[in-house]
Parts: C-alpha cells; sequence; structure tokens
C-alpha cells in the first residue's frame, strides 16, 4: 500500500465535500431566485431544490464517465439508505412535542415505497439495463410534471426550502412590533426611521448575476463529483474494498450531510413537512433520475464488486419503515431504532459484506 497515495487521496475526498457543499448552496439558492424572478411558481421551485440531489447526480456522471459503475450506483442506494435511516432519523430525535406529519406525508411515503420496490425488482433479477434505465428517467419526468400539476391545482403543499424565510418573516414583525410604538407618538422619530429604512435598503441584484451565481454553482458541483468518484475509487482500490462497498458508506455518509443538516435543523424547529419531503423527495430523485443514468450508460455490474442481496433489502426495508413512521407519526423512539440500525448496517458493510 502506497501509504503517501492514500493520505493524499484522502485529503483530496474531504476537499471535494467541502467544493460540494459550497457548490449545492449556490446553485441552490440562486436556482431559487432566478425562478422567482422569471416568474417560475416560487412553491415548485421550492419542492424541487428541497428534494433534488444534485449533488449525487453530479458524483454519479462523474463515476459513469469514468466507468465506475459499482461506485455510482453503490452510492445511489448507501445515499437512499443514509437520508432514511441516517437524516430521517436523527430529524425524529430532534424533534419537539409538538411536530405533526401534514396530510401530504403519506402520499410522498407511498409513493417512495412504490419506486423502491420496483427498483429493488428489477436490480434482483439483473434488469438494469439502458431500456430500463429510459425507464425510470421517463418515470422521473412524469413525476416532475404530476408535481406541477398537482401544486397548480393546490392539491399538494410544497415544503419550504429553508427556514430562512420564515425566519425574516418573524424578524420582520418583531421590528414592526419595536418600532409601532415609536412612530404612533413621535412623528419626528417615524420620519427618521422611514429614511433610515430608505437609506438601508439595498437594491436587487439584476437578473443576469443570479443566473452567473448560478453556473458558478453548477461548475463547483461537477468539480466536487469529479473530484470524489476519483478519489473514492483510488481509496477503494488502496484499501482493497470494492466501488460498491466505497459507494454505499463513506461516499454516500459524505454527500447526505447537507440532508443531515436540514433533517436536524427541521426537527428542532418542528417543520414535519420539510422532514417528510426533503427524504421523499431525495430518495425518489436518487431511484428514478440517477439510476437510469447508470442504466443508460449501460455500465455492466458484475462479480464480486456488484451489490449483494443484503444491500437491495436495507434499501427497501428502509423505505418501509419510512412509510410506517409517516402514517404512524413522529417518534423519537422510531428515530433511535433507525439510527441504531444504519450504525449496523455501516458496521456489517465494512466486515461481513465487504466482498
Amino acid at each position: 500500500m502506497d501509504f503517501d497515495s492514500l493520505c493524499f487521496n484522502i485529503a483530496t475526498l474531504i476537499a471535494g465535500v467541502f467544493v460540494l457543499d459550497y457548490g449545492a448552496d449556490k446553485f441552490l439558492d440562486h436556482t431559487v431566485i432566478v425562478g422567482k424572478q422569471l416568474g417560475i411558481s416560487p412553491t415548485l421551485i421550492a419542492l424541487l431544490t428541497a428534494g433534488a440531489e444534485y449533488e449525487e447526480l453530479a458524483v454519479v456522471v462523474a463515476a459513469v464517465l469514468q466507468h465506475r459503475g459499482p461506485l455510482a450506483l453503490g452510492n445511489i442506494m448507501g445515499s437512499a439508505i443514509s437520508n432514511i435511516l441516517g437524516a430521517f432519523s436523527l430529524g425524529l430525535l430532534c424533534h419537539p412535542s409538538g411536530m405533526a406529519f401534514d396530510s401530504s406525508a403519506n402520499m410522498y411515503s407511498a409513493l417512495l415505497l412504490s419506486v423502491t420496490t420496483l427498483f429493488v425488482t428489477l436490480a434482483f433479477f439483473n434488469q438494469l439495463n439502458q431500456a430500463t434505465g429510459w425507464m425510470f428517467i421517463a418515470a422521473f419526468t412524469i413525476y416532475l410534471v404530476s408535481i406541477a400539476y398537482a401544486i397548480y391545482n393546490g392539491i399538494a403543499e410544497a415544503p419550504e426550502l429553508s427556514d430562512s424565510d420564515s425566519g425574516s418573516d418573524s424578524d420582520d414583525e418583531e421590528n414592526q412590533d419595536t418600532r409601532a410604538p415609536a412612530a404612533e407618538t413621535s412623528p419626528l422619530l417615524r420620519n427618521v426611521n422611514t429614511q433610515q429604512e430608505g437609506e438601508n435598503r439595498k437594491p436587487p441584484r439584476p437578473l443576469y448575476q443570479h443566473i452567473i451565481q448560478l453556473l458558478v454553482g453548477l461548475l463547483a458541483l461537477s468539480l466536487s463529483g469529479y473530484i470524489l468518484a476519483h478519489s473514492a475509487g483510488s481509496i477503494a482500490d488502496s484499501l482493497h474494498l470494492s466501488g460498491t462497498v466505497f459507494g454505499l458508506t463513506v461516499i454516500a455518509f459524505a454527500t447526505t450531510l447537507p440532508e443531515k443538516l436540514l433533517s436536524v435543523l427541521g426537527g428542532l424547529r418542528g417543520q414535519g413537512g420539510i422532514l417528510v419531503a426533503t427524504t421523499a423527495g431525495s430518495n425518489i430523485f436518487l431511484l428514478t433520475l440517477c439510476v437510469g443514468v447508470v442504466g443508460v450508460a449501460g455500465i455492466p455490474v458484475e462479480g464480486e464488486d456488484s451489490f449483494v442481496l443484503f444491500d437491495l433489502v436495507v434499501v427497501w426495508a428502509s423505505a418501509l419503515c419510512f412509510t410506517v413512521v409517516c402514517f404512524v407519526g413522529p417518534s423519537r423512539i422510531a428515530g433511535l431504532i433507525l439510527l441504531a440500525a444504519y450504525i449496523g448496517f455501516l458496521v456489517l458493510e465494512f466486515t461481513v459484506y465487504k466482498r
């Protein structure tokens, strides 16, 4: 083993995670702004960005271009498991006593379970090929169209992208409350406050600046995908691990860190809609579009470097547990069980199922 090469690739992997996080934030934030300024439904933009795994797609595409199909497929399955057993469980553990799931939680969870069942069935019978790849991409397209139609007709309630909007609204209300007495009792103070607000208010940025920032984020995503895929493959070769195992564990854990952070914040603030929609939307994105990209690429996943039945069972069982929790309601005990299952999954992957 070349220890110097191993350390370099580990450092490169860590740097790639930081670039990934930067690119994802930049891309998603400015996508929302551009959508609003172009007149696209902010609700639809919020739903797509909250549940879309663009960073995972970048990693998958980079792995496919490097002909590392097992790494791409392992990352998809590992991320789907990590989103439920890792991120969703943390949100359940952190939720306050009054948090409840809205009416759309059952719809999201049932849809995710159906998509997961289809993926597991085709993978078990080795039917992940170009034909089924195009089928998954078509299913993702139908999913987007159906969400847009549901939002347009007021059927579905989209989750908020982040807590910053609600926080700014509450801050504005507090500021209005604190300014109200002074404005009512003194016209002079009211004129001074109005003048200061006008001076402090900055003009909005033009649209082209947000488009440039969006492209910068997209470039960072593409760069991070190449870095993560290449360094992960080199580390897996140095440690004599299969690409599937490394994608299932290390890469999946690293690329779902934003989802874990969002789940913790959503749980702490009692926002069950964000918690459920982010988890379900992310996994639907992974198991339709990302799986479709791997299938269309036509890279064979065979031999000892392929996934095993244990991986498929965990993917399906995690989706089933997610559906049960959504129908029953949030519980810290359920969160603790899911988190313990995730730790057990990681231990088994690095010991019994390390290929």
